[in-house]
């Protein structure tokens, strides 16, 4: 057995709980601010909840936020309707046959994607689409910059769920007979997809707190999204929260604060949604019931 000398096991002692003491202050630092925010924004955002702001369009700087709210679903939903199968299918692609030259340059260009800002590639979708292609601010325009933006995180969350699945179940899917489409979709597939799932829920979080790219893509509007793709701009959450916040008046502060408290209640709730339906898909182990 081991032993130390009082001096080794008292500098043991102190160094550990120096070492304790940072980690500790280090959290510290980090989470005080985090809850101050949590605190204003719940206080002032509850405070400023009303009937009227689920039924009324925002009116200049009043009003209520039913364009927003319904603005910032179509372009999340439809930012996702891109970004889930791309990614998924890039994600699947990379683990599976991506160690090859084509596969390593894919991967390259997927860091260099996440790395890019979020407002450059809003000001590339504002010369391309929103100009080049005529679509103006448009709820299409912004919801495939958005896609561009979170697709690198989709197929890295798939290639890393797809890479944790054992090699030896795929060797017995192959030794019983399995074609590779058979083993991808009906082995790996199944035990990857709390990971996907993960995935595709941190790039809706992402999406749900974009602004920039928006400015520059969807604009704004104080009317009801009318289901027209392109030629419309339309409202949407962080914008009320990015431009209201400015105004010097107490009305738009209240609206802001409102958006930024059903931002952060949205994201809330899509994490407990997906970490209920997780457990509740999560594959029974041996001798339990």
């Amino acid at each position: 057995m081991l032993r130390y000398s009082p001096t080794r096991l008292l500098k043991r002692r102190a160094l550990s709980a120096i070492g304790w003491t940072l980690a500790v202050a280090s959290f510290l630092l980090v989470a005080i601010p985090l809850l101050d925010i949590l605190y204003t924004v719940f206080r002032k955002g509850l405070s400023a909840l009303s009937l009227s702001l689920f039924t009324t369009v925002t009116n200049g700087i009043s009003g209520g936020l039913l364009n927003a709210i319904t603005g910032t679903l179509a372009l999340v939903f439809g930012a996702l309707l891109f970004a889930a199968p791309v990614g998924i299918l890039a994600g699947i692609y990379l683990s599976e046959f991506g160690r090859a030259r084509f596969g390593r340059s894919v991967r390259f260009l997927d860091d260099v994607l996440t790395g890019v800002p979020s407002i450059v590639l809003g000001y590339f979708s504002y010369v391309t689409l929103v100009i080049g292609l005529g679509w103006q601010f448009s709820v299409l325009a912004g919801s495939i910059t958005l896609a561009i933006m979170v697709v690198p995180y989709v197929a890295r969350f798939t290639e890393i769920a797809f890479l944790q699945v054992p090699n030896s179940l795929r060797e017995a899917g192959y030794a019983l007979g399995f074609k590779e489409f058979t083993v991808i979709t009906r082995i790996a597939l199944p035990l990857a997809l709390p990971g996907i799932l993960t995935g595709v829920l941190f790039a809706l979080a992402i999406s749900l707190g974009e602004t920039a790219p928006l400015i520059y893509t969807a604009g704004w509007s104080n009317f009801l999204w009318n289901g027209r793709l392109i030629h419309e701009p339309i409202g949407y959450l962080t914008y009320v929260i990015w431009s209201f916040i400015n105004q010097p008046f107490r009305s738009a502060h209240a609206l802001a604060f409102a958006a930024a408290f059903l931002v952060i209640v949205m994201v809330l709730l899509i994490n407990i949604g997906l970490s209920l339906l997780l457990k509740r898909n999560r594959p029974l182990r041996p001798g339990q019931s």
